[in-house]
């Protein structure tokens, strides 16, 4: 919760303040671009190092890392030293350490809490996250009115704290078996998931809709040049996705879903394509405001469902690996949609890449459907499989 207060600060700050450098749409989508490769190609070994070590410590490594770089970026800020490539330069690095991170992190909740209590755990730090996210980009925005500077120095205060939080959680060794490297083991977590078609659907229809139903890097447009607002107002338009997914969130966390979460992940899915469609043709800020947060609103529903099938449907021996593949088709669909977004901006306007990436969500879900009849007809999340059976003792942080 704290180093996601910090980047989502960072992320209000960062994209206004390239944009005001120069003024084009493509900047916006180079950064989500150079954050784009380092979780694609740091994924698999990533994954394969949370199988084999001290998950806690990875973790620790990474926000260590994260705090340097937004350290670096608020000192160059405040010295007036900062260029477009400086902060791409940064980004890239604080991106390569939350590449590194992300499989451990995902990894550490299933060995904290019961299978039977996953999917309301899952919705219960998905709440304290978006939180987070509430209230880091309306914090960011009024916080620029002093300066990108200021906001590059809380959010480092933030990971600070995040790195002293992780540094208290207890030692100690892992004690999942560790397997012969090897590039069968090295690729596995490819494998499992191509051997279990529920899996691969809903990972792959994450990806696809997301890729190309997300405007989120465009809301500085949005907010300048069609809302005709500023800083807080983009600030607003940032925090509105979280406000909608964390109300949801706190009720999933209570009320976990019991029968047809397939249905359920479609419908929020095509939900969330036409609260796209609805953000792309407001003029006013409420409007916007509204699809945006009805759009986190859906988006939370598919992503407790996916994070849930995820760790149930895994034995706990291969979660670094699956989580490592997962997070490649999460990271691609943020990440390189948010250059896709900037990519079609730049050709066709912010509202018709907004309309096109609405549009393209829809057709997805219809075609997901045909391809995955077993995902669409799955009853409920966690299924009985001997293959998840994990050893007692096995569990670990």
């Amino acid at each position: 919760m704290a180093s996601g207060l910090g980047f989502q600060m960072l992320s209000v700050a960062i994209g206004w303040q390239i944009y005001a450098l120069r003024g084009r749409a493509l900047d916006l989508g180079l950064i989500g671009l150079v954050q784009f490769f380092p979780s694609v190609l740091l994924a698999l070994p990533a994954g394969h190092l949370a199988d084999r070590h001290d998950r806690r410590r990875i973790v620790l490594g990474g926000q260590c890392i994260e705090f340097a770089a937004v350290v670096a970026l608020a000192v160059l800020t405040l010295r007036g030293h900062i260029d477009e490539a400086g902060i791409l330069w940064l980004v890239l690095a604080l991106s390569t350490a939350k590449a590194l991170e992300s499989p451990a992190m995902q990894s550490l909740l299933p060995a904290l809490v019961s299978p039977a209590a996953l999917p309301r755990a899952v919705a219960s730090t998905s709440a304290a996250y978006q939180a987070a996210m509430i209230v880091g980009p309306a914090l960011g925005g009024l916080l620029y009115v002093a300066g990108p500077g200021v906001v590059h120095l809380v959010a480092g205060a933030c990971y600070l704290l995040a790195v002293l939080l992780v540094a208290s959680l207890p030692g100690g060794p892992l004690r999942t078996r560790r397997e012969p490297l090897s590039l069968a083991t090295f690729f596995a977590g490819i494998h499992y998931i191509r051997r279990h078609r529920d899996l691969l659907g809903v990972i792959s229809l994450d990806l696809f809709a997301v890729l190309l139903g997300g405007a989120t890097a465009l809301l500085p447009i949005f907010a300048r040049d069609i809302l005709h607002t500023g800083p807080w107002g983009l600030g607003i338009l940032r925090a509105a996705p979280a406000l909608g997914a964390v109300l949801t969130s706190l009720w999933l966390s209570r009320h976990a879903l019991e029968r047809h979460v397939g249905r359920w992940m479609f419908g929020a899915v095509a939900g969330f394509g036409v609260a796209t469609l609805v953000f792309a043709v407001s003029t006013t800020l409420w409007l916007s405001t509204l699809a945006l947060c009805l759009a986190g609103a859906f988006d939370m529903v598919s992503m407790v469902i996916r994070g849930s099938l995820v760790q149930l449907d895994t034995p706990d021996a291969m979660r670094g690996r699956v989580n490592a593949v997962n997070g490649i088709f999460i990271n691609t669909s943020n990440q390189l949609g948010e250059f896709e977004s900037g990519l079609l901006a730049a050709c066709f306007g912010a509202v018709g890449a907004a309309l096109i990436g609405g549009i393209g969500t829809l057709l997805v879900v219809a075609l997901w459907m045909r391809l995955f009849p077993g995902l669409r007809h799955r009853q409920r999340l966690r299924m009985e499989d001997p293959e998840l059976e994990t050893p007692p003792g096995a569990r670990s942080l």
